[in-house]
């Protein structure tokens, strides 16, 4: 077995792992940072907003050596409204002016044929109606908060409200990101990009519902053993499931870098952007969030209840305990730091043991 195997079966049986519910508060701190600087980009920017939500008109022009930055000009003072140029592949410019209606697209049309040095029959423009735009806006928000009821929903009923709500924050996490980017960085918001980021939401909650069956299976039975706190058994959770977690990540990421790098930035395929960066973006900020926002909220929601403050005491007091009688068989030695380690000690609590090890309250270590 290779190297990367053997980690891998290591942290699938707990033997090894990193204290991802432990050090949350960094977590958590990372993604408020994240978040406020996404609102304050949508908030000072704004959202590009496509025709098709505000409507307008497309313009394709034939063949031409006029530069992007010469059409734009071009386009604003036939308009005089804000032009979007794109260059495309063969010589042909695509010029989208938003918030137009059919009679002003004419006038246009004609304009931008003699500034550009082409024949206007050649020119084709696609028109979208504000009303037609609006519709598909409201749909969309529409479509978004359905979606968003119905997950609660599924992860109330399939699991518990806890983890319904853990998992709702993580997408509202994933949705603020990603938005926040596209206003930063200025890229158009179009139908596509709704499809993109209904699919990256969808994404994000696979990813988490991993962890949370991984979870429920681990924490049955959790109250009858004294060995594992319930955060030390979500931090198993999340180190058994992560190599599979960055595994899928990755192989999603890589065609879509392909078409927003690629397609959208080195072969001029804009149209990619709307799309590709939603995708891009999302994906990211949902296998952040299924690691280090999901599991430990449902850890720090669990850790509320009595039974599992009950149990949290009999564990600690059981591994104090434990310190107390290794201490006492090395009394050449005070400070135990030479002696043996209590099962699951507090030192090393990223480490839960056994995958099945908090299921029974029988112990599996042997006594000598």
């Amino acid at each position: 077995m290779s190297r990367i195997g053997a980690f891998t079966a290591r942290l699938y049986r707990g033997e090894v792992g990193y204290d991802f519910v432990g050090k949350r508060k960094i977590w958590y701190s990372i993604s408020v940072l994240i978040a406020i600087t996404a609102i304050v980009g949508l908030a000072v920017r704004g959202i590009n907003e496509s025709i098709d939500f505000k409507g307008g008109a497309v313009f394709t022009t034939p063949k031409t050596s006029v530069s992007v930055e010469e059409a734009v000009t071009d386009a604003q003072n036939a308009s005089g409204k804000t032009a979007i140029v794109q260059k495309l592949g063969n010589g042909t410019l695509r010029i989208q002016i938003a918030e137009i209606t059919t009679k002003q697209s004419d006038p246009i049309k004609a304009e931008l044929a003699k500034d550009l040095h082409v024949d206007q029959n050649q020119i084709t423009a696609d028109l979208v109606g504000p009303s037609w735009g609006s519709t598909i806006a409201n749909k969309a928000w529409t479509g978004l908060i359905v979606f968003l009821i119905l997950v609660v929903i599924y992860l109330a009923i399939a699991f518990e409200w806890r983890m319904a709500l853990a998992a709702f924050i993580a997408l509202l996490h994933d949705i603020v990101i990603t938005v926040g980017v596209y206003a930063l960085v200025g890229f158009q918001v179009s139908p596509g990009t709704v499809i993109g980021l209904l699919t990256i939401l969808g994404y994000s909650l696979y990813d988490t519902v991993v962890v949370f069956d991984s979870l429920k299976e681990q924490s049955k039975g959790i109250t009858k053993q004294t060995r594992y706190t319930y955060s030390e058994v979500a931090n198993n959770s999340i180190n058994s499931t992560l190599v599979r977690s960055i595994n899928t990540t990755a192989v999603a990421l890589l065609p879509v870098a392909g078409l927003l790098f690629i397609g959208g930035g080195f072969l001029g395929a804009g149209d990619l952007n709307d799309i590709a960066l939603s995708l891009f973006v999302g994906l990211a900020a949902g296998a952040y969030s299924s690691i280090f926002i999901a599991t430990p909220l449902v850890a720090e929601l669990k850790e509320h209840e009595p039974r599992m403050k009950a149990l949290r005491k009999r564990v600690l007091a059981k591994r104090a305990k434990g310190e107390a009688a290794a201490e006492d068989a090395d009394p050449g030695n005070p400070d135990g730091s030479e002696g043996p380690a209590p099962a699951g000690a507090t030192a090393a609590p990223a480490v839960a043991g056994p995958r099945k090890g908090p299921r029974g309250g029988r112990s599996s270590g042997r006594r000598r």
